[in-house]
């Protein structure tokens, strides 16, 4: 009987260190996404783009092209110098995922909200959305 419960503490164990490293593995994407928004590098931020995405920038809204929305970006942070940005919430489903985030710049602090989906092998940003914080 201790044997059977040893043996079920450890098989538990691991699959649940399979489950972390599973869930931990699903936000890997938003690292380079955050990268390039604290760093207000709109260039590479734009190769994680969508064919066509919605943006959204401080409540005006759209769907746009890569290009326009590059350029959307780039408005922005050339108003708002980016100082910093911090996922604070990430979730999903298998080909899509979401991250909520704190985005620092102009001394002024954003909500930024990230969509991305899972299409021909690599994960694209489909909906970004950038709002004051209240």
């Amino acid at each position: 009987m201790k044997a059977l419960l040893k043996s079920a503490i450890i098989a538990f164990a691991l699959l649940a260190g399979v489950t972390l490293r599973a869930q931990s593995g699903e936000s890997d994407v938003f690292v380079p996404i955050s990268k390039y928004l604290s760093q207000g590098n709109t260039e590479a931020l734009s190769a994680w783009f969508s064919e066509n995405l919605d943006v959204t920038v401080l409540g005006k809204s759209g769907i746009s092209s890569s290009k326009q929305a590059k350029q959307i970006l780039s408005a922005f942070f050339n108003s708002h110098t980016p100082r910093s940005f911090k996922v604070t919430y990430t979730a999903g489903r298998a080909n899509m995922k979401y991250a909520l985030g704190d985005l620092s710049a102009g001394g002024e602090t954003f909500l930024v909200t990230v969509f991305v989906s899972f299409k021909d092998d690599a994960y694209r940003i489909q909906q970004l959305k950038i709002e004051r914080v209240q």
